[in-house]
């Protein structure tokens, strides 16, 4: 039996790649951004998968309508051997301390309980809603979460949430993600048990007790050898190096330098103020939230990060690149809105397991 998903506020579709790589089938696609969805399609223009259902760039709110809903999936409530699963991140800065902040009312917070609704008109097997810590951190924000759980509680779904680390999954970025996941108690019971993280890599306390490297002086292309005791695979300069930042298509996507003095001021590791943090070569990165005058400085060039090292602080596979007939600010706010690959194939990986040993048990 497949599993199939539909996946909502893709993106470029970070969190769908880690889905197909863990053996899901993706078969609708929606982004309203029709830029965002242009360089998720370019982005897999090698590979043979075209999502049985398509591509979207409407806004997700008319697949409330059961005349749209129909006429883009007429299958949907006649066929159900198949499993059924929506993916979605709706917008989050207005749920996120450094954005907005403005909740559930704001123009992005509104989108949430959109995709709630949408959860629970169509009433898929299982559900992912992925969203910023704030959302579950934030006493104004919990409130909200919590009706959202209740409603989904109601409307038939065992849940499951955890905020989850992306350093734990092998990314090379220090950046939390609220993850929900629901169950159809129809489909698979009332008595569930499942628990988040358990294709974590590593343990995040163990991570922190490491002794990592602070600020060391800036040098222009200067020599620094790996110190000892520390996760080379959860270093920048690991990523940069492995995926041949340098040589990489979006390599070259840089935006240029205004103020030099800026660039060769900063120590290497300094990152402790709002803007212009310089990465350390041999330390994970802070959030990648590019945009919003958040700028992140290469450790030993002077100059910002291209797009495609990035890419690689979100642990994107090498081959995976953006189209240059976009402009750089949206470049990089596509890769900061996306969810780092290690830690939605983790996630993904996890959930797949479960629900093929769920069908083995029942005899599906």
């Amino acid at each position: 039996m497949p599993i199939q998903v539909y996946s909502f506020f893709s993106g470029v579709g970070f969190l769908d790649l880690g889905f197909e790589n863990a053996g899901f089938d993706i078969v609708f696609v929606n982004e309203h951004n029709e830029r965002f969805l242009q360089a998720y399609q370019y982005a897999r223009r090698n590979n043979n998968h075209v999502p049985i259902y398509g591509y979207s760039n409407e806004d997700v709110r008319v697949y409330l309508s059961d005349e749209k809903w129909q006429e883009a999936f007429p299958e949907y409530n006649n066929d159900r051997n198949n499993l059924i699963g929506f993916i979605g991140g709706p917008p989050c800065p207005d749920f996120s301390i450094a954005g907005k902040n403005e909740g559930e009312t704001g123009k992005n917070g509104q989108l949430t309980s959109v995709y709630v609704e949408l959860i629970i008109k169509r009433q898929p097997d299982f559900f992912v809603l992925e969203n910023v810590r704030g959302l579950w951190g934030t006493k104004k924000h919990k409130e909200f979460y919590d009706r959202i759980k209740r409603r989904l509680y109601r409307a038939g779904y065992s849940l499951f949430d955890s905020v989850e680390n992306a350093l734990c999954y092998g990314v090379p970025q220090y950046r939390d993600r609220l993850i929900l996941i629901g169950f159809k108690r129809t489909r698979f019971g009332r008595n569930i048990i499942y628990q988040i993280g358990n294709n974590r890599t590593y343990a995040l306390d163990d991570i922190q007790k490491i002794p990592w490297p602070e600020v060391s002086p800036y040098v222009e292309n200067g020599d620094m050898a790996m110190p000892e005791n520390i996760v080379p695979e959860l270093t920048v300069q690991h990523w940069f190096e492995q995926n041949h930042v340098l040589n990489h298509p979006n390599g070259h996507d840089v935006f240029a330098i205004k103020n030099m003095k800026k660039y060769i001021t900063i120590p290497e590791g300094e990152s402790r103020g709002k803007s212009f943090k310089r990465l350390h070569r041999w330390r994970y990165s802070p959030t990648a939230a590019y945009g919003n005058n958040e700028v992140h400085l290469h450790p030993y060039l002077p100059r910002r990060i291209s797009v495609a090292e990035a890419l690689a602080i979100q642990s994107l596979p090498e081959w995976f690149e953006l189209p240059q007939n976009i402009s750089l600010s949206s470049k990089f706010k596509m890769v900061g809105n996306g969810v780092p690959y290690l830690l939605s194939y983790g996630i993904a990986s996890e959930l797949y397991e479960w629900i093929y040993a769920f069908r083995h048990r029942i005899g599906e």
